[in-house]
């Protein structure tokens, strides 16, 4: 029994929806689920409806309303042991995270994702479709191979089950890995590779089956096509309308990744057709998602249109401009990576420490950091053996606000999302705790004041460069840190947490860190 077998209410609204999110018609798509959402009590209608929202809103960029989407997908697959399901939602969560920036919750869920649809006994259309978001994920976070095995996947499940070809041709990922290519410096790679997706747009044309393809990918082969123009590798007019970039470009839906491709693609025609001053206007008024074609897609093509002018000085800055923000994401990959086995040997070493306190919790089960009664000890015993250390408070200002604006749950989200970035820029052998409410105490063992100032700047700027507008839009996220000294014979933990709290609440009040992101 297929998954939307078990629908057992409005089944026949939810296929239409989902007819016209496979053509690029989210936003109608999303009608059709809220008014089935109103109207049924069916867990797996529900489940359903919820789902394909969450992915007609990716489809549709509305970037606020990202993380309620996901808590309501997930609360509603929480009880329905559907592998299916679990899969394919942690697929598109993997896409939200992404387009959020945060890297390791993406590949969190990527990894549930690809295990729970690896484990369905017998594969049939919905399984096909949970392959092609994943690999869609795999391939917006840059993991190009990940995403070239699973698009594999899906197209062999979907041919099984009469899915046509073309439907999951998906050329966006081939061309999203041709331009990282190209913004590390292999221009060469990348039409290599861009002549390849035009390729199979000129085999579907000449076997008459270009009318199949789904709008986003005639919008992803129109783009293929015109940078493969703008780098000088191809002139003239298109041997057929249905090879025509410009024509591509403007049929490809209504997803907030077409409309970018669509602005960016018509800067590169205009570079193609020797207008570079036009691309550069152009480039100059539009405002895309880094995530569609990479961050340094932008400026890449300024380097190629400045080119066109003859200004090779502001083509190189452009160009070293690129490749910067290009290495940024490998840079961050990396930071995931380290901290996930940071995070995974910490987390041993925790589970074993409380399996000698057994009975007595010693970790807050919101963020999974210490709690108060585990720093006690943990300082008690440093004071013990007359080791001394620094002690950090750091106070997340105006979180009432944020409860009232927003509610508890989100509330919730950003502590959690704090106490991942303030785990993240501590030195190794620093010890991190959830005092209470909206506070985190820090240890420093064997530091001075000078070093905890660095590792406060530290956790300033990394709460101020956090994406918290998709969060709690609108609303301010900032904190303040406070530092004291302990140690046996100096203030002892009670006296180094006031005069912590106090620095703590100086900062939030004459320097603070607002920000809103």
């Amino acid at each position: 029994m297929s998954w939307l077998d078990r629908v057992g209410d409005r089944a026949e609204e939810l296929k239409r929806a989902r007819s016209l999110m496979e053509s690029s018609r989210s936003a109608e798509a999303c009608l059709i689920f809220e008014r089935v959402l109103g109207s049924t009590d069916d867990p797996y209608s529900r489940a359903e409806a919820l789902l394909q929202r969450l992915s007609a809103i990716l489809n549709l960029g509305r970037t606020a309303e990202y993380t309620r989407a996901v808590e309501q997908a997930f609360d509603a697959a929480r009880d329905l042991p559907e592998p299916y399901l679990h899969g394919h939602l942690h697929a598109l969560a993997a896409l939200a995270a992404q387009n959020q920036g945060a890297l390791d919750r993406c590949v969190t869920h990527l990894v549930r994702g690809a295990r729970a649809l690896g484990s369905i006994g017998h594969p049939d259309r919905e399984t096909a479709w949970g392959w092609h978001d994943l690999a869609m994920a795999y391939s917006y976070l840059g993991f190009h191979g990940y995403a070239l095995n699973a698009i594999e996947r899906a197209r062999r499940l979907g041919l099984a089950v009469g899915i046509p070809e073309e439907t999951f041709a998906a050329p966006g990922i081939r061309l999203r890995n041709a331009v990282a290519l190209d913004h590390h410096g292999d221009s060469d790679g990348c039409l290599r590779v861009l002549r390849d997706v035009g390729g199979d747009l000129e085999r579907f044309v000449a076997a008459g089956t270009a009318d199949r393809l789904r709008p986003s990918s005639r919008a992803a082969y129109g783009y293929a096509l015109a940078r493969q123009a703008a780098l000088g590798a191809a002139t003239g007019r298109p041997a057929t309308p249905e090879l025509d970039p410009d024509r591509l470009l403007g049929n490809g839906g209504d997803s907030a990744r077409t409309r970018d491709m669509r602005q960016l693609g018509a800067a590169c025609l205009a570079i193609a057709a020797g207008r570079p001053a036009e691309a550069l206007a152009r480039l100059e008024t539009v405002h895309v998602s880094a995530e569609t074609l990479g961050a340094a897609e932008h400026a890449r093509l300024s380097s190629l249109a400045h080119a066109g002018l003859g200004d090779h000085a502001a083509a190189h800055r452009a160009d070293r401009y690129a490749f910067r923000l290009a290495t940024q994401r490998n840079d961050r990959l990396r930071d995931v990576y380290v901290d996930g086995i940071a995070a995974r040997i910490e987390h041993e070493e925790q589970r074993r420490e409380a399996a000698h306190d057994a009975g007595e919790a010693l970790t807050d089960p919101l963020t999974g950091l210490p709690n108060r009664r585990r720093l006690e000890r943990y300082v008690a015993a440093m004071i013990s053996r007359g080791e001394r250390a620094v002690l950090g408070v750091v106070d997340l200002a105006g979180f009432r606000a944020v409860n009232a604006a927003h509610g508890r749950h989100c509330g919730d989200l950003v502590l959690q999302r704090l106490a991942g970035v303030v785990n993240r820029v501590m030195r190794r052998g620093d010890f991190v705790a959830r005092y209470g409410g909206d506070e985190f105490v820090v240890v420093l063992p064997g530091a001075g004041m000078a070093e905890a100032g660095e590792v406060g700047r530290r956790i300033s700027a990394a709460v101020a460069a956090e994406d918290w507008e998709s969060v709690v839009p609108g609303t301010a996220v900032r904190v303040g840190v406070g530092f004291a000294e302990v140690s046996a014979s100096a203030a002892g933990l009670r006296e180094a947490l006031e005069r912590a709290f106090t620095g703590a609440d100086r900062a939030t009040v004459l320097a603070g860190t607002a920000v809103t992101r």
